[in-house]
């Protein structure tokens, strides 16, 4: 579904859409998405059906990357391919879960710098056009703010579910199964010590830059997009603290809406990748009914969008796009202060979106339509079952070793 092309201004939003400063006890006795949808035993049911699903799609995975595993001393290539596979499964799965568990609408559009690469589908669905290889930044809200950026990688042509790269917490590998399946996807974890943290970061971006050689002698470099959040952290009132108080240490302007960003990280990668990606991809990230002041953690957390059926109303997607080529990558401090005054843009963003309930509109002459306007699913609801395959498969295939090994033991009389 889209929103045409208009000259009448958008409806006049709410006092949250507005960014009116509700007191106290509104923000705790009402929530933006309204009351719970369901009582406290549906709340149970439907947890109980979410755990189910969740680590159970999981756990199927998890043995599917087991099952491949070998291939890595067989051959490099199709073990990469291999486990791209099932980062394709947990995009899916991912994708599903949200659709019906936590449905919510994607409104997108984006400057000049994206015109003609994000497009509505005749199904009401979106389809992006943006590179095969590009380093991808965005604001982080709350926790799940990965989740709808992997999605969006789902709805690219090509899609690159099965190529997003993350940097995130090292505390993270340890949790149980999702942990160890991450560590199978290639995402990078950092102990966000730089002295630590860089070697291991090296070492997966050589990874990621290394040159391939096809058949016909052409090189060329395996698909990726690198997301990364240079805030470090997701947005929040301790957060807001520390940011603030950096920037007073440091003389310069606090963002209202957001952190201010850290840019050894990303001058790092960038200097890595030097050469093999032409494209950063930025998105602005903002969730309906947040309030101006408040948090989106504070509202839109596991329980709130997948058990009580609270999820966020909107998520809205800006999108920009910058050349690498074009980003002072010579000089750290000339680096930090365009990624500064990068997050001063996007802050300026959440502004208007506080003010009008609305991201600018889709930029481009071509452009018939002011935002796209979708959800979160997949093209088709039977694309779950191929997170089971390779699993199924396997076992089919014991079930006929095992009763071909009885037949062979009746035979010679064991």
């Amino acid at each position: 579904m889209t929103q045409p092309k208009s000259d009448t201004s958008v409806a006049p939003p709410d006092a949250a859409e507005l960014g009116a400063k509700p007191a106290k006890e509104d923000v705790k006795t009402h929530h933006p998405s309204g009351k719970q949808s369901y009582g406290t035993t549906m709340q149970l049911l439907r947890a109980l059906a979410f755990c189910i699903y969740f680590n159970g799609c999981c756990i199927i995975i998890h043995l599917t990357q087991l099952v491949g595993s070998p291939l890595y001393f067989v051959n490099r290539e199709w073990y990469y391919a291999y486990m791209a596979m099932t980062k394709r499964y947990f995009a899916i799965v991912t994708s599903l879960m949200t659709h019906i568990w936590g449905p919510t609408t994607i409104r997108i559009s984006g400057d000049e710098s994206v015109a003609g690469q994000i497009r509505p589908t005749e199904d009401g669905g979106v389809e992006c056009n943006f590179p095969e290889r590009m380093v991808l930044i965005a604001n982080h809200q709350i926790y799940t703010d990965w989740l709808y950026l992997w999605w969006v990688a789902y709805t690219n042509r090509p899609g690159l579910h099965g190529h997003l790269y993350i940097i995130l917490k090292e505390s993270l590998k340890y949790i149980p199964v999702v942990g160890w399946g991450m560590m199978f996807y290639g995402f990078i974890f950092m102990s966000r010590k730089m002295a630590t943290d860089q070697p291991r970061l090296s070492y997966r971006l050589r990874k990621l830059r290394q040159e391939k050689t096809g058949p016909g002698g052409k090189t060329y470099f395996d698909p990726m997009w690198l997301l990364l959040f240079p805030e470090g952290t997701n947005l929040s009132g301790n957060g807001r603290r520390k940011s603030a108080a950096w920037a007073k240490k440091q003389n310069i302007r606090d963002p209202e809406h957001l952190l201010l960003p850290r840019s050894t990280g990303m001058f790092f990668c960038l200097q890595e990748l030097k050469g093999t990606v032409d494209y950063v991809y930025d998105c602005t990230v903002a969730y309906e009914g947040v309030p101006r002041g408040k948090y989106g953690e504070e509202l839109f957390g596991l329980a709130s969008t997948y058990f009580q059926g609270r999820p966020p109303k909107s998520v809205n997607l800006y999108w920009r796009c910058f050349r690498v080529a074009d980003i002072p990558l010579d000089d750290q401090d000339k680096f930090d202060l365009w990624l500064r005054e990068e997050w001063y843009k996007k802050d300026a963003l959440m502004e208007q979106y506080l003010t009008t309930g609305r991201f600018p509109a889709m930029a481009g002459g071509a452009a018939d339509f002011d935002f796209v306007q979708t959800e979160v699913k997949t093209r088709h609801p039977w694309e779950i079952l191929q997170v089971f395959t390779v699993v199924g498969l396997c076992g089919l295939v014991w079930n006929n070793v095992r009763k071909a090994w009885q037949v062979a033991a009746k035979l010679v009389g064991l």
